[in-house]
């Protein structure tokens, strides 16, 4: 696959070092092109890119591409590709009923996520993203509580509900993967969700240096599987190594799970697998199973 040149980002002064999210901007738009039109919510880092664009309140980011995309129709400018690029509160969380409406709608519209599983551009507070027993701002680690106490949301097969005509996943860790995916979907007329697994170093605390080795590992582990779903139920796993790595790889550098007792990260492992062999299955009979 032929990786395009141009690069439409423009350096974000907001990005922290070894930002999975910037990335995740650049890569994306790389594969978008130039013909777009980019709308955000609150997120972190605001990333730049050399798009026309409009922001909104994290309530209506599903309302404003909506407005947009029919707006364009209504000019006859239907080549336009109408791009939400938001962050996991804007997907998971505050921005979820404005998203889902536009997907129960099938409005014509991108919306790429940039997961990095927290609130971090107000200071790392707990999302709907954010996984069991994370360490952040708003589930601290002491004596009476130890992290987040409940699970990640799952947003892919809340969304796959919809029957939407395309949902991926994509790491910033497979970069081939992630503008292929974005290819594929913008010959796609309907509603199409990407979300992109986006490392923190900064709220995850790890060493900024290593956020293509984590992403790589939150996938090579099976915590971050990719896949596709069409129009909400046939289902292709993209990577399927023969064996998982154990789950600790991917944990242990992150010191947000550096509390983890043994059970604990016994938990983590044995839903990694359930659901692994859940994808598996789902993949061999090319159907969404939850």
């Amino acid at each position: 696959m032929q990786i395009p040149l141009e690069e439409l980002t423009i350096t974000p002064g907001s990005a922290c070092q070894g930002c999975g999210a910037a990335l995740a901007a650049r890569l994306a738009f790389k594969a978008i092109g130039p013909n777009a039109i980019r709308h955000r919510v609150p997120c972190c880092p605001d990333s730049t890119t050399a798009h026309p664009s409009a922001s909104s309140v994290f309530e209506s980011g599903g309302a404003m591409l909506t407005g947009t995309w029919r707006g364009l129709k209504a000019i006859g400018r239907t080549d336009v590709q109408v791009v939400g690029f938001f962050g996991d509160g804007g997907t998971y969380d505050i921005g979820l009923q404005s998203l889902s409406a536009a997907a129960e709608r099938n409005e014509n519209i991108w919306v790429i996520t940039k997961d990095n599983e927290a609130y971090m551009n107000t200071g790392n507070q707990r999302s709907g993203a954010t996984p069991i027993f994370a360490r952040t701002s708003t589930t601290p680690v002491g004596s009476v509580t130890k992290g987040k106490q409940m699970r990640k949301k799952q947003i892919a097969k809340i969304f796959a509900a919809h029957g939407i005509p395309y949902l991926a996943t994509a790491s910033v860790g497979y970069p081939e993967d992630l503008i292929a995916k974005i290819n594929y979907g913008k010959t796609v007329k309907g509603f199409k969700m990407l979300i992109i697994q986006s490392p923190c170093p900064v709220g995850w605390r790890y060493d900024g240096s290593k956020t293509i080795e984590m992403a790589r590992l939150g996938v090579q582990t099976g915590i971050w599987p990719l896949y596709e779903i069409i129009d909400g139920e046939k289902l292709k796993l993209n990577y399927k190594p023969r064996e998982l790595k154990p789950v600790t790889e991917y944990l242990k550098p992150q010191a947000r799970f550096r509390h983890l007792t043994d059970d604990n990260i016994s938990l983590i492992q044995e839903e990694t697998a359930k659901e692994w062999e859940t994808l598996l299955k789902s993949d061999e009979l090319g159907r969404v199973l939850l």
